[in-house]
């Protein structure tokens, strides 16, 4: 038995029938189509297998991203395709090859790792926690009392230049390129609805991503008004209920759709594992200190981790409470530890605002 280690050039095509066979056996495109950015060329040295006699028993794969926040910059590692051949399971490949993948992300200087899952006890001996926030809107009614006068299209013919003009006006995600949307739009089973006032881009909606996220609106930008006469439009020609998937700092979104008095419903955004406990918690101070927080203290000290002002530190060696208290959501027995001047000033700076936008997840 070979690995966990990184597959050579050579073995791409044989990973993606290994994926294509066992994550995508009913689907007409394959995984490479679904995930251009992680199943390519220049990103082998992140995809990592077991082999037995060069077949593959086990894979996952890494996807870095450079993600913006309010609090500066964060090299993120996503994981995703964990999966095991079924003559092989029960054998600890998955946990080997998760492992790896974790001390690479290390290596390469990654601030956390993130993963989607429902396998919960399972990620969370290897140290990941469910963490962040997710609000799903259901829209199941009209939106608009009168007809719109914008123009709405539904196709992916678009330029990828007037996406990246939207998208880069959210506070938070992922820096991306030109390239990269080029690439995101060409992904199977994907829609893009749009929004126009005399050939300007107004707003846009995506749905759907290869096998994953159908009846999801799992992207979006533009204006609150314009997206949310977009919705309407996405709506009344589905003629089903569609769910808009939104960040929690996105307030004024949020806000107007709940007016509409639609079923908003709060989750988690993923599974979160601290990486690189030095450059995390340095930034997070140097948020506090521009927020006039100049007696917050966060850092890691002999095996604790230790966070507080001056005059009262929380000290923990639990990862699940480090990760709850930087991402979120704050619960209530865990904010209590604190005396209410020093509990005011942590929900004052964190959670630190963090989102993944749907073509993005791995």
């Amino acid at each position: 038995m070979d690995g966990p280690r990184a597959i050579q050039m050579n073995e791409l095509d044989q990973v993606i029938s290994f994926l294509n066979e066992n994550l995508r056996p009913d689907q007409s495109w394959t995984i490479d189509q679904e995930y251009p950015e992680v199943f390519n060329s220049k990103n082998t040295h992140n995809i990592q297998v077991v082999t037995d006699n060069e077949n593959i028993l086990s894979h996952a794969a890494i996807k870095f991203f450079l993600i913006k926040t309010p609090f500066g910059l964060f090299k993120t590692a996503a994981i995703g395709s964990v999966v095991t051949d079924p003559n092989h399971r029960n054998k600890g490949l998955s946990q080997s090859l998760l492992e790896k993948c974790i001390a690479s992300a290390k290596e390469q200087q990654a601030d956390f790792a993130i993963l989607w899952t429902d396998l919960f006890n399972f990620y969370r001996k290897l140290g990941f926690e469910l963490a962040g926030t997710e609000m799903s809107i259901i829209v199941d009614k009209n939106l608009l009392t009168t007809p719109s006068k914008l123009k709405f299209m539904d196709t992916l013919k678009i330029a990828p230049e007037s996406i990246l003009n939207l998208y880069s006006k959210h506070t938070v995600g992922s820096i991306r390129t030109v390239q990269e949307l080029n690439r995101y739009l060409k992904i199977p089973n994907t829609k893009l609805y749009t929004a126009w006032d005399n050939n300007q881009l107004l707003a846009y909606a995506v749905e759907g991503k290869g096998a994953d996220l159908n009846g999801y609106i799992h992207e979006w930008g533009g204006g609150v008004s314009h997206l949310v006469e977009l919705f309407d439009y996405i709506y009344k020609s589905q003629k089903k209920p569609i769910t808009i998937i939104s960040p929690d700092n996105c307030s004024n979104l949020i806000r107007t759709l709940k007016d509409h008095h639609l079923t908003v419903n709060t989750g988690y955004l993923g599974m979160i594992k601290i990486l690189n406990t030095k450059n995390l918690f340095s930034k997070i101070v140097r948020h506090a200190r521009s927020l006039g927080e100049n007696k917050f203290i966060f850092l890691e000290q002999d095996n604790e981790y230790i966070l507080g002002v001056k005059s009262n530190l929380f000290k923990t060696n639990s990862e699940q409470d480090v990760i709850q208290l930087i991402f979120g959501p704050h619960s209530d027995s865990l904010l209590n530890k604190f005396d209410p001047e020093t509990k005011k000033i942590i929900q004052k700076v964190l959670p630190l605002p963090m989102w993944f936008w749907g073509w993005d997840s791995v």
